[in-house]
């Protein structure tokens, strides 16, 4: 082996950026690769670290350019490939679950064995500071003879109600615990031994499209010795307690896994009158200790020693700092402990009645669709009501997603659903052959400007092009009002204001929107393609999120800071009535080569939502007021960090007008798709309410 570390990671998806930087900041371990199927996102984590990208795993196998490598596709890949890998005479480090039962994880630990190299599991919350305090007050014997733990995971997931519900998660029943359960049952396992499962109950069922219910809430019993176990996951909108309670006969300790904090409630000798006050005392002064170290560590660092950072660089240095000293691995990561954990996740859900596992049947086409519409981007939230509309309307439709995995289990006869990536053109063309409209709904956020050049208006153009040589009578893009400048109350937008002329100081979003429209509309003034262009104002509804960034900036379900003081109209809009405009935008021979804000007629200030909301379902959100100067003063002191602390290059800084214009300060005109399209946007507001709020889920509950 080489004196460093070469580790190569198989899956550029959201964790990977995590692994990556994490493990650029372990001493002795160099990011030498990079493999995914998508050679441009392989890239994008590679580049800042120089590391070769791959597009195959027995290429990156064969390469000899690794030592390790981390597995971070989705779960059904991991046994395949951690073996595959093993035998390839790399060590592994396997995301959680690191397999889908105790069974294939078993077979992963004897692989490696056979092959004399390491499988570690991911269980990157044993890495975190704050529980090495945790497990060391338990072991030494501070919290006295410990009679009870409590795990909990309550953190709302959004996908369960507004989707996308192609995610490997959503898939079946026990994926949620399969997912989840690992970081539970890890802490369990590491602190108290062999888990003996003795029951679990599911509840707050939600149904996924078809009718195809998932528990939120799941509770596990278990014993491990003399120790009581609780493991509770609750997913719906609450307040984030993501923690490890342990109670003994002489402390109880609390650790908390998002902000890395512990607190030991311990007795003290005091008499009857100073022992309440000096118990209150020493929680209040940890609690301001836990408080200051944190915020000190992460202002130091740049936020880049925030609390999830480190559980991936604790772990990191655990495993790595062994397999260069030739130590044994270490047993919170090692194969064997994720063999023991899988096993309790097995006994569980074999406790769970069969029939709340099982996934709705699905419905057979009889026979296959035959489309003449496709949805680019018809899993989102949009998209899904837009599907749904034209099926009302008689149209079969092909939905372009990542993969084959559609929220339409109960459309058969009406859906299909096509795996085709965006930056392919020719197979674009192909999916296109048929169809005569196609909306693109599709989207991507950026991270510079390079960035959104290439993966949105790059892959816009990709698909007008694709619409053309496949002869597509009609194309509706969907831009955004974000592109206005909305930040002048006195100023009324129509589709007639136009986007400013320098958008080099806008948000990326809302800057790469407005390209993506320029071009579109060159490409239909010069070589006559059939758009239409759709700007959808805050979309709300059924299946919509309660924490909608179009209204504030929230801090977990319970709290927002919204933009500007809240009083002005906002531009709302219902799902359904979006879905109607697409629709007729698409019919109505008129539209072609015009542009529509789709904007409701109820137009409620963010402090009305926030009322309606508290009195449609009697939950008080709290709610600030959200200062744009200092929001922009507070940019511009991170803009002047990333660029001459963090060293990083192609940065851009949103304007003040900008920032006002978050706040939707300009009221929005709505007569042009009335009036050309007939389109008419729910007009009363008490029935608004009742569709946005009342009958949206927005809770779970």
């Amino acid at each position: 082996m080489s004196t460093q570390t070469r580790v190569g990671l198989i899956g550029a998806g959201y964790i990977a950026t995590w692994h990556a930087e994490a493990l650029a900041a372990t001493p002795g371990v160099t990011v030498a690769a990079v493999c995914d199927l998508s050679k441009s996102a392989a890239q994008a984590i590679a580049a800042p670290h120089g590391a070769v990208v791959f597009t195959s795993v027995d290429e990156l196998i064969a390469s000899n350019t690794c030592d390790a490598v981390h597995i971070l596709t989705p779960p059904d890949l991991h046994h395949r490939l951690a073996i595959d890998c093993l035998q390839g005479g790399l060590h592994v480090l396997v995301e959680k679950p690191v397999a889908l039962s105790a069974t294939e994880t078993a077979e992963v630990e004897a692989a490696a064995q056979a092959a004399g190299k390491r499988f570690h599991a991911g269980h990157n919350f044993l890495g975190m500071p704050s529980y090495e305090r945790l497990k060391q007050a338990v072991t030494t014997g501070r919290l006295g003879k410990v009679s009870s733990a409590e795990i909990t995971w309550s953190f709302p997931l959004a996908p369960l109600r507004s989707g996308p519900f192609n995610l490997w998660l959503l898939r079946e029943p026990k994926n949620l615990l399969l997912e989840l359960g690992p970081h539970l049952m890890g802490f369990a396992v590491d602190l108290f031994g062999t888990p003996q499962v003795q029951a679990a109950t599911l509840s707050k069922p939600v149904a996924l499209p078809g009718d195809d219910m998932r528990a939120q809430g799941w509770r596990i019993m278990a014993r491990a010795g003399d120790v009581d176990l609780y493991f509770n996951i609750q997913l719906v909108e609450s307040v984030d307690d993501r923690s490890v309670l342990v109670r003994g006969s002489s402390g109880v300790a609390r650790m908390d896994l998002a902000a890395d904090t512990l607190v030991i409630n311990r007795e003290n000798a005091s008499d009857l009158i100073l022992n309440p006050l000096r118990r209150q005392t020493d929680q209040g002064w940890q609690h301001l200790r836990e408080g200051m170290v944190n915020a000190t560590r992460q202002v130091v660092s740049l936020n880049k020693r925030q609390p999830y950072a480190l559980s991936f660089r604790g772990m990191n240095a655990a495993i790595y700092g062994d397999l260069a000293a030739g130590r044994g691995p270490d047993t919170r990561f090692s194969g064997a402990t994720a063999v023991t954990v899988m096993q309790a996740l097995d006994d569980a859900l074999a406790l769970v009645p069969q029939e709340r596992l099982q996934v709705a049947a699905p419905m057979v086409a009889t026979p296959a669709p035959k489309p003449s519409a496709m949805v680019i981007g018809g899993t989102g939230f949009i998209g899904r009501a837009l599907v749904r509309r034209l099926v009302a309307e008689g149209r079969d439709v092909r939905v372009l997603s990542r993969g084959r995995h559609g929220p339409f289990p109960d459309l058969v006869d009406s859906v299909e659903t096509v795996g085709v990536s965006l930056h392919d053109q020719e197979a674009l063309t192909a999916a296109m052959q048929g169809i005569d409209q196609v909306y693109n709904l599709a989207r991507a956020l950026g991270t510079s400007w390079e960035d959104c050049l290439e993966n949105d208006v790059g892959v816009s153009v990709g698909i007008a092009k694709a619409a053309q040589a496949a002869g597509v009578k009609r194309l509706v893009y969907t831009g955004t009002i974000a592109s206005y400048d909305m930040s002048d109350p006195t100023v009324r937008i129509t589709e007639d204001t136009g986007f400013p002329e320098d958008m080099t100081d806008r948000n990326l979003y809302a800057r790469s929107k407005a390209e993506c429209e320029r071009q579109l509309m060159q490409m239909h003034a010069d070589q006559g393609l059939p758009l239409t262009i759709a700007r959808p104002g805050i979309v709300v509804g059924p299946g919509g999120p309660l924490q909608h960034w179009g209204i504030g900036r929230w801090h977990g379900a319970g709290a927002v800071r919204i933009w500007g003081p809240g009083r002005n109209a906002l531009p709302f809009v219902l799902n359904d009535d979006i879905a109607d405009g697409l629709f007729k935008m698409a019919e109505d021979p008129a539209a072609l080569g015009e542009d529509f804000n789709l904007i409701g007629d109820v137009q409620l200030s963010a402090r009305d939502y926030f009322d309606a909301i508290h009195n449609a379902l009697g939950a008080r959100i709290r709610v600030s007021t959200g200062n744009l100067h200092l929001f922009f003063a507070a940019d511009a002191v991170k803009h002047q960090l990333k660029k001459h602390a963090l060293r990083r290059t192609g940065l851009t800084r949103p304007s003040l007008a900008d920032w006002k214009s978050r706040a939707h300060f300009s009221p929005f005109v709505n007569d042009k798709p009335k009036r050309m399209l007939g389109w008419t946007p729910e007009p009363d507001r008490a029935r608004f309410i009742e569709k946005a709020i009342t009958n949206a889920n927005l809770f779970g509950i």
